[in-house]
């Protein structure tokens, strides 16, 4: 029987109560998850309400609504987009390409002399935002539901991206108004964007539909790029695929009743989030021209921790009655200005490539460039990231490229400006560092190998490799392998060329006078780095492991691995199908280690350092075996009386827990001490149990100090 027939042409009463009851739900716990960013629910949970209400409508089309969270994808794919003239000009905002604070003192001059104020009168205030790097998008809503998405267009006819905007979950389809009352017209302004992260996996995927032979797939060279297409995108269901987000920034048209009487700009920020628009946390209120070059300032300091990219901040002046006396230079308001960062983007062109050799003999292609002023320094290098990259990029020594530098992040050829390529580079054959290395490492003339579905070409030198022997021995002496303080990266370049050290048992080997020989050593920095060394002959296993520098091996694996086999010889002698028993180890990581300890110079590695006085206390292992704290997760925060951070991380790890860095739902207890801050507020706000040093004693069943 068809659900239909049960309840005649007119809905029953509980089918009605249940849909309305489902789009509350599911409407408040998108908005918790994308606008908020604290999801309250999982997301399985999520899709079966949505599934429900999704059978529920098909059975009832008379309850389904344009707003209903089950008509955010839908929709012929169109032939064009119409044009749409907007109610109020998108108006650009002018830049300040001073980059230093005197471009927020410039701004605020001229916003005093405007307003004829006196020097000793009170200091502005302005509303200091950031400048996305995305694409302006104005959302017009009647009567509280979304009517009409425009581009900005020229500012003053835009495209109508209705039908894509709509699959986006982080832009309401009705205006939330249980806080406030909505206007009759309302319309948005804002930022089209797509997350860094997001736009690392959408690249991932693209690259795994081209590696699957599907035509017309292509990565996309940034997130502004990647974002303005998915906009663009005839097929609302190509767009819906495409992790689009949005930031609300400013209004258009806003009329009729319900219109709010706003004194300043700040306040229709604070709206726009009650609506339930997402608005940017870091945007705050500040006066004068310090409060402007002070957020510059902190913003950029902050620039490159931020899930998406800004290329700036804006400055709006807050009070709306002096922008409105303030007024507009031709399509600029005089009350705003966008005061940008130094460019993460520049054009130079490709001098060479020459190929380096990394810590596990990786290969990897390196641009030389002609030097270019780029994220606020000059490069001259930039990565090409492996073979296969250069070639998909077709990156040809000639070639003018666009370069890219975030912050601490290593350089990177984002792409080629084939519009200027020159006959004789497109003459040239596309990148093969096997070709133009001839079968060898650049470094120490080893055999060059690239293993069976890999991208990456290797040297396999290992420790003869005076590249990968540098690079070693750092790895070996950091601060979470063996702790080695002393031995930094210009050292260890002596130690090498002057073949002092050539394996990692030759670090224990060598003595005072070798170490003074060396250029610039005093006998203080000597002794120095001999008790440095003689201090970190005492170690645990998984730092022992991690240091090893096995392929594929990191910390997290070394601790597992030292856990479930308790001794470095059991692990030796463990069988690729032994290795796989251990959590989060797969056959890749199995093969890495048997081909590792298969190798007689490792393993005499292995036993010239224990020759040379390096030990370990074994473990229990935990194979077959239940590890007490197994599945729990627990949060740090504060100083402890006795233990430091990373003890205290090392004994719950021992029994099985997880150490994480913030507060969740999924948090089993916090460990406060002294001075703890945030993460104490949220596990108070959460109902999470809070334990101080003595009850982390207590929960792993051990005696305090005394001293407690």
């Amino acid at each position: 029987m068809n659900p239909s027939d049960l309840f005649g042409d007119a809905p029953h009463p509980e089918p009605v109560a249940r849909v309305a009851e489902l789009r509350r739900v599911l409407l408040e716990h998108a908005h918790r998850y994308y606008v908020l960013d604290e999801p309250s629910i999982p997301d399985a949970e999520y899709d079966r309400l949505m599934h429900e209400l999704h059978n529920l409508e098909q059975a009832h089309p008379s309850l389904r609504s344009p707003d209903s969270p089950t008509q955010r994808v839908g929709g012929q794919a169109l032939d064009a987009f119409a044009q749409v003239r907007h109610a109020k000009p998108m108006l650009s905002i002018r830049t300040e390409t001073d980059t230093t604070p005197q471009g927020a003192i410039a701004f605020d001059a001229r916003i005093r002399k405007e307003l004829a104020l006196a020097p000793d009168d009170d200091p502005v205030e302005y509303v200091a935002e950031l400048k996305f790097d995305g694409l302006a998008m104005s959302l017009r809503y009647e009567q509280g539901l979304l009517a009409q998405a425009a581009t900005r267009g020229d500012g003053e006819v835009g495209e109508d991206v209705t039908s894509n905007i709509r699959t986006m979950k982080s832009i309401p389809l009705r205006l939330r108004s249980d806080a406030r009352t909505v206007p009759e017209v309302l319309e948005v302004r804002g930022e089209v964007y797509i997350r860094r992260d997001d736009f690392a996996a959408l690249n991932e995927r693209q690259r795994a539909r081209i590696a699957a032979g599907l035509k017309n797939e292509k990565t996309f060279v940034n997130p502004r790029n990647a974002a303005a297409g998915a906009v663009r995108q005839l097929d609302p269901g190509i767009a819906a695929e495409r992790p689009l987000r949005f930031f609300a920034y400013g209004l258009g048209e806003v009329s009729g009743a319900g219109t709010p009487d706003w004194q300043h700009h700040f306040e229709i920020l604070r709206d726009l989030k009650d609506w339930g628009f997402p608005v940017a946390s870091q945007a705050e209120c500040v006066k004068g021209a310090e409060g402007l070059a002070d957020f510059h300032s902190r913003m950029g300091q902050a620039r490159d921790a931020l899930p998406f990219d800004i290329d700036g901040v804006v400055y709006k002046v807050n009070r709306l009655d002096w922008q409105r006396q303030l007024g507009f230079l031709t399509r600029e308001p005089r009350w705003a200005v966008a005061h940008k960062y130094p460019a993460q983007e520049q054009m130079t062109r490709v001098l060479d490539i020459e190929i380096q050799v990394g810590r596990t003999g990786k290969l990897t292609p390196v641009a030389k460039l002609s030097p270019v002023f780029v994220g606020g320094v000059t490069v001259t290098n930039a990565t090409l990231h492996n073979e296969e990259e250069a070639r998909r990029k077709d990156v040809r020594i000639g070639d003018m490229v666009v370069v890219r530098r975030a912050g601490d992040v290593i350089p990177e050829v984002v792409s080629v400006v084939l519009e200027q390529r020159s006959p004789e580079v497109s003459e040239s054959v596309p990148f093969d560092i096997y070709r133009r290395l001839q079968g060898r490492c650049p470094i120490c003339q080893s055999e060059i190998v690239r293993e069976p579905g890999e991208v990456d070409w290797r040297c396999d030198g290992g420790l003869f490799c005076p590249a990968q022997r540098k690079q070693a021995l750092l790895h070996f002496a950091q601060r979470r392998a063996m702790d080695i303080e002393d031995l930094g990266d210009k050292l260890v370049d002596q130690l090498v060329d002057a073949s002092v050290v050539r394996t990692l048992p030759d670090l224990y080997r060598m003595g005072f006078a070798h170490l003074v020989a060396l250029d610039r050593m005093a006998e203080k920095s000597a002794n120095n780095v001999l008790r440095s060394l003689e201090k970190s002959k005492q170690t645990t296993l998984p730092r022992f492991l991690f240091g090893l520098g096995i392929r594929h091996v990191g910390e997290a694996t070394a601790r597992d691995l030292a856990r479930h086999f308790g001794s470095l010889e059991a692990l030796m002698a463990a069988e690729e199908d032994q290795l796989l028993q251990v959590p989060d180890v797969g056959p890749v990581v199995a093969q890495s280690l048997r081909l590792f300890f298969a190798e007689a110079h490792n393993r005499e590695v292995i036993e010239q350092l224990q020759s040379c006085g390096v030990r370990w206390e074994n473990l229990e292992p935990s194979a077959g075996a239940h590890l007490p704290l197994a599945g729990k997760t627990y949060v740090l925060t504060g100083t402890l009386p006795t233990l430091s951070r990373e003890a205290a991380k090392e004994m719950l790890e021992q029994v099985g827990a997880k150490v994480a860095g913030s507060v969740s739902k999924k948090t089993t207890a916090v460990i406060a001490g002294a001075e703890a801050g945030s993460k104490l507020d949220k596990a108070t706000e959460l109902g999470i149990p809070v334990l101080d040093e003595s009850g982390l004693y207590a929960l792993l069943g051990q005696q305090p100090p005394s001293s407690l």
